[in-house]
């Protein structure tokens, strides 16, 4: 029994002493990747902006750069989950080829209802320097990308736009398309200008309610609208280009896209109409049907079902009754957990 008591305390010592040196080593490589994250900083010119980031709309003042976390769940340095094709956006984004899409960890939103949720609460991903996401894009024009597709990259903006010039410098020429949830700061699209020649926007409410409800931002309509403003001046023109295959592809422009969800049927069709109201033919809508439940909603009942197609098409009539000519309507089938990619840092 003394012998067996004394072989489980050693056996517990040695798994003390394994898990000691784990952390010492986690803590080790933190440190490593803080620290080039700094000299990053330093390099490129946006270490003031990391030191009390007010990048996105929470403005919550973190000191990024010290190694702690913004309301984003990130720190300074750029955290990916995957640089690959991607097929599943509009046409004129995907193509026949793929959008070269990089799927940034982390988010200023968080909806509760988010398909990616995974890597939007900051926990997936790895590590990635300035120069290695440069090459990331060039690598993926040299795939055949149609563009390089920035998923949620707001919190990484002065990372993006630093990794953006250099390979632009080394020879990247398709389009830069920004893609994001629109809870952007009118100062932190403007870092941008120049670099991004598609504005690929949500503008997923119009009441308050619904937006504080869903996405704890009760501002949204009115910081995203602002935001989408500031996108439509930088791309006042949408601009096609027509291959001889017959693929249309998008070079240049905005594209607001709506995810219908169920029960805000009413909230979709304001959307739709200020959108038209205020844009006409400038942009391009895109009406999206592809809500699905990714988990059972105990707090919120009505999430736990997908858009009935009637009520979709309901919006779609109303779209065009309304006058709406430049969109985007999705297919039945498309509300689908399959159209989540995996999450396993391919391309990085």
């Amino acid at each position: 029994m003394v012998a067996e008591k004394l072989g489980i305390e050693k056996e517990a010592e040695m798994k003390e002493r394994t898990e000691a040196h784990a952390e010492q080593t986690a803590e080790a490589e933190r440190a490593a990747e803080m620290k080039k994250a700094v000299d990053e900083a330093r390099t490129f010119g946006y270490e003031k902006l990391m030191q009390d980031c007010t990048l996105c709309p929470r403005a919550c003042h973190a000191d990024r750069l010290s190694g702690r976390r913004g309301y984003c769940g990130q720190t300074a340095r750029i955290q990916a989950a995957r640089a690959a094709l991607h097929f599943w956006e509009e046409p004129c984004i995907s193509g026949k080829e793929g959008s070269g899409a990089v799927f940034f960890s982390g988010c200023p939103l968080r909806c509760v209802f988010c398909q990616n949720s995974v890597i939007a609460e900051g926990g997936v991903g790895q590590p990635v320097g300035v120069e290695q996401l440069a090459a990331a894009f060039l690598r993926l024009q040299g795939e055949g990308a149609n563009n390089i597709n920035l998923v949620t990259p707001t919190h990484f903006v002065p990372q993006i736009a630093a990794a953006l010039r250099m390979a632009k410098r080394a020879g990247l020429r398709i389009p830069v398309v920004y893609n994001t949830g629109s809870y952007e700061r009118v100062e932190t699209i403007r870092l941008l200008e120049g670099l991004v020649d598609i504005y690929l926007p949500d503008l997923k409410y119009w009441s308050p309610e619904s937006a504080e409800r869903y996405s704890h931002a009760p501002d949204y309509f009115e910081t995203a609208s602002e935001a989408i403003a500031e996108m439509v001046r930088q791309a006042p023109e949408a601009i096609f280009e027509e291959r001889e295959d017959g693929t249309v592809l998008m070079k240049r422009g905005v594209i607001v896209r709506h995810l219908m969800l169920p029960g805000l049927g009413m909230d979709s069709r304001k959307v739709l109409r200020y959108l038209h109201e205020t844009y006409g033919n400038r942009i391009y809508i895109s009406i999206m049907n592809q809500y699905t439940p990714m988990r059972n909603f105990e707090s919120f009942p009505e999430l736990n079902r997908r858009v009935g197609r009637k009520a979709y098409e309901r919006l779609v009539d109303f779209a065009i009754r309304i006058g709406i000519e430049n969109g985007f309507i999705q297919e039945g089938g498309t509300a689908e957990e399959s159209f989540v990619p995996l999450w396993d840092g391919t391309g990085l």
